[in-house]
């Protein structure tokens, strides 16, 4: 385990050579598989970082490529018709392997989102064009127009959708639909592309790889503000904010173990949508409820060491241990603690 401080206002990509560099020099790794986001791993860093330096790499697809690979049927829904997940290639990534994956939870909700968000455009900017045809002081002008317009569409975020014609005396909209359907087409769809070969990375564990990330951003949130709150730093000796933070990845490494070994109480570790798994049910195979992980230390919160002196004897003490629930005494036998008594 290691980690690094970089100075202020350093973007994700550049810190990239120095990691490089401690796996090969500083741990000795003959063979690595950097996997990163969209972000971190872009076509430029593979170009001057990673294949100079001979590393392999698990990354994404953004999705204006995505749509492009759709638009052109290199990717299309009957590649799914069996299971969720099919490799293709294409000219634009040579030599290039790319995983293609499908969530229909997905493709569900972002088709649920992109509506509402399509009616709710289409509602206001019909209230507005109520006030052009009013006979009372109604709206004219294409300036008043265009603001009360623009101020529309800057909420809901949807101004690429809708074609508008804003006149002195009213205005037309109309939705894009050429390019609402080439959106939708993309909808649940995200691609991994890598070179690994396939003798040596499969499909399924390519993808397996990239959605742990998510692992990565949840220790990130609990780092920075959910649990340990690296932020502020205090310190302002470049020695002492490296030590605050090194201190910082020690608590959450013991965080870390603490979900490991809590899981069966906890929420994490199993997939959303199982029928009568935890999440549905709120209850563990023990038949005690499930929660989250601060919940779970708020509960164990309760269980305390008490000091008790006698009034008659001022010197003479006593230490009185709760006996736990059974909530706490499970989370420490999953933890293999025994509690005091």
């Amino acid at each position: 385990m290691a980690i690094e401080v970089f100075e202020c206002k350093t973007g994700d990509p550049p810190t990239l050579p120095n990691q490089i560099q401690k796996l090969k020099e500083r741990f000795h790794l003959e063979r690595v598989v950097l996997v990163g986001d969209r972000g971190m791993i872009t076509g430029t860093r593979i170009e001057q970082d990673l294949e100079p330096a001979h590393l392999d790499w698990v990354t994404a697809l953004r999705g204006p490529a995505i749509e492009r690979l759709c638009a052109v049927r290199a990717i299309q829904p009957s590649l799914f018709d069996q299971r969720n997940i099919a490799e293709v290639t294409h000219p634009d990534f040579p030599g290039e392997r790319l995983i293609a994956c499908f969530n229909p939870f997905t493709k569900e909700e972002r088709e649920r989102q992109r509506g509402e968000l399509l009616d709710a455009t289409e509602e206001d900017l019909r209230k507005i064009h109520r006030t052009c045809i009013r006979k009372l002081k109604p709206l004219r002008g294409k300036g008043a127009l265009g603001i009360e317009v623009g101020k529309v569409l800057a909420t809901h975020r949807m101004a690429k959708y809708f074609k508008v014609d804003i006149l002195d005396d009213g205005f037309t909209f109309q939705r894009r639909h050429a390019l609402i359907a080439l959106e939708a087409a993309a909808d649940g769809i995200y691609v991994i592309r890598t070179k690994v070969p396939v003798a040596q990375l499969s499909p399924e564990y390519a993808q397996t790889s990239y959605m742990r990330l998510s692992r990565v951003e949840r220790a990130f949130r609990s780092l920075k503000g959910l649990d340990l709150q690296i932020r502020p730093i205090h310190h302002h000796l470049a020695g002492r904010v490296k030590a605050h933070v090194f201190l910082c990845m020690l608590a959450y490494y013991v965080e870390w173990h603490l979900r490991q070994a809590w899981e069966p109480l906890l929420f994490q570790g199993e997939p959303a949508r199982i029928p009568n798994g935890k999440r549905a049910t709120g209850r563990a195979q023990e038949g005690l409820p499930v929660m989250g992980y601060r919940d779970l230390l708020k509960e164990l919160a309760g269980y305390s060491r008490n000091l008790m002196r006698f009034i008659q004897a001022p010197m003479a003490t006593t230490v009185i241990h709760p006996k736990p629930t059974a909530l706490q005494q499970r989370a420490f036998d999953l933890f293999g603690v025994r509690p005091a008594l």
